[in-house]
């Protein structure tokens, strides 16, 4: 055991951590010549794509140092802000973290918050500058900027560029040195964390640990602590490039098991593994992911739902930070409430649902979570908006509020004053971190930053800002419920809840953006923004008329005007009758209001 190494590398989006794990797996021979390409880590479409990493990928690497051979176990972790518990379950499956901050970006919001998780479950902390070689690299100030961070010496930050392999012996040794060996007890039970899993349809569940104490070996008959299922280890082994079987698998390693587990529920991430026989206590050291953003995500065909639910069952195990429960909509049937951790992770599970799963799906307005209080003193969470009570019932809602930190340069503060205090921003503190970087506190609700308020951020700032953001509790808010109205019917799946300030002027612009997608129909459709009885917002989408005149040449005008009539009459008749469709665009419109 004193030969393993565990370590993750953690750093803002776009610093470079692929790019260096590729450079460690080519140094090291652990990936063929064959199977060698850029982002190799990295096996979803959707991850090569983007250019971003959304799932962590453990590998094990042997590496020779000084006449003996070390294990390690290296874990590539995500860098967006939304797959930050990704990041959370990497870290505890580690002893060491390689912080990596790009030589010409320096230090960035999401760099100062992985580093805190890491220094919370008492990791050794590596500081390397990436991208050296890059025209733009600012070495001396950036070597500045990690010291006043971490406290660490200048000669202890290692210099490489991911790109061109410049560094890597430094940063392979100093792994080997400075990270500490994996502590655990052979002898003790079985205990080994879960910290991520996937589906595979041949050989049902593989579930992916960490072992903290004891051996697992093939054969054992294991138990979920949480669930208290007993299953048999059909195979147990390490994760190189592929999965590689072994006899046993022993305290300090990370590896993979396959029981033949079917049925997705019975596998939850942070759970321990130990044996039947001789149990081991629960391993804590997981919370519970708190979703920041809720939406309803509904399949097309309503009789398409159960396989829908397989499949949300299959995500959620590869996926930890996805929670759903049951909902029903009167416009779209049956469904789920999904709550995610941001925008960008709703997309992504939307597109892997699409490209894994084959499901076409619907998603609904994403919203945050309120707090209502009735008259009577009853406390109720309103998730969306059908579940608002009757606001003559209402005493107060309240609405979460989160810290926002924003590291950007002098140049920028002012836009980025205007841009938050516009969205019900409160200041907290202004301070440099080194004269070219500023950092920004606020106090801000979650509804107005879970819309648009990153890409604002970023094109306000031309990309030299980052952000970063924890929830911080409930406030009181002036919070009303909007509903939109097609030809006097609700649409449930297009109202919102928004703060009276804001609500005039979104229904306005709602109403506009609908009377773009919403197709002619033979008779004039009404479209209204209303709170309660009181229309806020309206827009009419003139009927498809056939020129029923066009056949009256000369003659009187009572003629025209009998034919006029006829038709009118016919047009309210078809009105009682017609009912509006929605297009699916309609309900994306939402997001996307500038």
């Amino acid at each position: 055991m004193k030969n393993i190494r565990n370590f993750c590398i953690i750093a803002h989006i776009d610093h470079g951590k692929s790019t260096l794990a590729d450079r460690l797996l080519e140094h090291t021979n652990s990936v063929g010549q064959r199977d060698m390409m850029n982002q190799v880590l990295d096996d979803m479409d959707l991850e090569r794509e983007k250019g971003i990493t959304i799932k962590s990928h453990a590998i094990q690497i042997e590496f020779p140092y000084k006449g003996e051979n070390y294990v390690f176990n290296l874990i590539d972790t995500p860098g967006h802000v939304d797959f930050s518990y990704e990041v959370s379950r990497a870290l505890a499956a580690c002893e060491g973290a390689l912080l990596l901050v790009d030589a010409s970006q320096g230090i960035q919001a999401q760099t100062i918050s992985n580093l805190y998780l890491a220094i919370d479950n008492n990791l050794e902390i590596i500081p390397v500058i990436n991208k050296i070689d890059m025209d733009g690299a600012k070495i001396p100030e950036v070597t500045d900027q990690i010291v006043e961070l971490i406290g660490c010496k200048a000669e202890d930050i290692l210099l490489a560029s991911g790109k061109s392999g410049i560094g890597i012996d430094e940063i392979l040794a100093a792994i080997v040195e400075r990270i500490p060996a994996p502590k655990g007890d052979l002898e003790a039970p079985l205990q080994a964390l879960i910290f991520d899993s996937v589906f595979n349809s041949f050989r049902g569940i593989i579930v992916y640990y960490r072992i903290m104490n004891g051996v697992l070996k093939k054969g054992d008959k294991i138990r979920m602590v949480a669930s208290g299922m007993d299953y048999n280890a059909d195979e147990v082994g390490v994760l190189k490039f592929t999965m590689s079987p072994k006899t046993e698998v022993c305290a300090g390693d990370v590896g993979y098991i396959i029981t033949g587990i079917k049925v997705a529920k019975e596998v939850k991430v942070g759970d321990t593994i130990t044996l039947a026989n001789n149990p081991g206590e629960m391993i804590h050291g997981f919370e519970e992911v708190k979703p920041m953003v809720f939406a309803g995500i509904y399949p097309v065909n309503t009789d398409e739902f159960e396989e829908l639910r397989d499949c949300m069952d299959k995500l959620q195990l590869n996926d930890a930070s996805l929670t759903f429960e049951l909902e029903t909509s009167q416009a779209l049937g049956f469904g789920f409430r999904c709550g995610f951790l941001g925008l960008l992770h709703m997309e992504i599970i939307q597109e892997r649902l699409e490209r894994e799963f084959n499901q076409t799906v619907i998603t609904t307005v994403p919203n945050v979570s309120f707090l209502a209080y009735t008259s009577k003193g009853d406390k109720l969470t309103v998730n969306n908006p059908s579940e608002m009570p009757d606001p003559t019932k209402l005493d107060r809602i309240e609405e979460p509020f989160i810290r926002a930190q924003i590291i950007t340069m002098p140049d920028y503060i002012g836009n980025i004053m205007t841009l938050c205090l516009g969205k019900r921003g409160i200041l907290l503190n202004q301070s440099y971190l080194t004269p070219s970087r500023v950092e920004l506190t606020f106090e801000m609700p979650l509804t107005e930053i879970v819309f648009d308020f990153y890409d604002k951020l970023k094109s306000q700032t031309r990309g030299y800002a980052s952000f970063d953001y924890s929830p911080i509790g409930y406030r009181e808010a002036d919070i009303v419920k909007m509903e939109i109205l097609l030809n006097n019917e609700k649409v449930d799946a297009l109202s919102s809840l928004i703060h009276r300030g804001r609500a005039t002027d979104f229904g306005r612009k709602l109403c506009e953006k609908l009377k773009e997608l919403i197709t002619k129909q033979q008779f004039q459709i009404a479209i209204q923004a209303a709170i309660g009885a009181k229309v806020i917002a309206r827009e009419n989408i003139s009927a498809l008329r056939k020129d029923v005149t066009a056949k009256c040449y000369g003659g009187d005008v009572s003629r025209k005007r009998k034919l006029l009539e006829k038709q009118k009459e016919g047009k309210k008749r078809m009105r009682q009758v017609g009912n509006v469709e929605v297009p699916q665009e309609a309900f994306l419109a939402v997001l996307k209001l500038d």
